[in-house]
């Protein structure tokens, strides 16, 4: 069903949110246009600032408005511990769980060359980059525990092979399969206590 072409664009434009189909996304338009004009303005606005002003961190590929993310400007922060995450969402993931007090790199997605994501589309010439400060003493590989996210593991470790750095895994807790977005803190808390060298893997 047509509701005119202006209405059918915001339900098409809804859907653009992972795990929103089409009938979550008509009711929400339904919702914002019959009841919350209000609010339909403001988050119009909201997503038109963040569109223009949300960048990524120069350091570690995190969503920021600012050259620098708020993490990496924090001197409290170890930089010697790096964790390899493979989204923004999984920084605030493991920044809930309050227990990882060291720095991030963001990749951006996971190696996938069946859908087009090799080493260059997520971050891989960065991150090598970022190593070679020599600052970071410890990398955690906290990249999801998918089929992808374990090849961008391996890919990674191959790349720190023989190198002078302590190479850790996330541990117990998180489910095959998983998402770090969907995992709560106290699980992501055990998981990071627990974490082991990869070759004990």
């Amino acid at each position: 069903m047509s509701f005119g072409p202006v209405i059918d664009e915001l339900i098409d434009s809804l859907r653009e949110l992972p795990g929103v189909g089409h009938k979550s996304a008509q009711r929400m338009a339904m919702h914002l246009l019959e009841r919350n004009r209000v609010g339909a303005q403001r988050l119009a606005a909201a997503l038109q600032t963040a569109s223009v002003e949300v960048g990524h961190c120069e350091r570690c590929r995190n969503l920021t408005e600012e050259a620098l993310c708020r993490i990496c400007r924090d001197v409290q922060r170890d930089p010697a511990s790096l964790c390899i995450v493979e989204s923004p969402s999984d920084v605030i993931a493991i920044e809930q769980a309050r227990y990882f007090k060291g720095s991030y790199f963001v990749l951006g997605g996971s190696l996938s060359p069946l859908d087009g994501r090799g080493p260059e589309q997520i971050g891989i010439p960065a991150f090598i980059e970022r190593m070679r400060g020599g600052e970071v003493t410890e990398v955690i590989l906290a990249t999801n525990p998918t089929v992808e996210g374990e090849a961008t593991a391996h890919y990674i470790a191959e790349l720190l092979s023989g190198k002078d750095i302590l190479l850790t895994r996330l541990a117990h807790g998180i489910p095959l399969g998983g998402e770090l977005g969907f995992v709560d803190g106290g699980t992501l808390s055990h998981a990071f206590s627990g974490r082991k060298p990869l070759e004990n893997l």
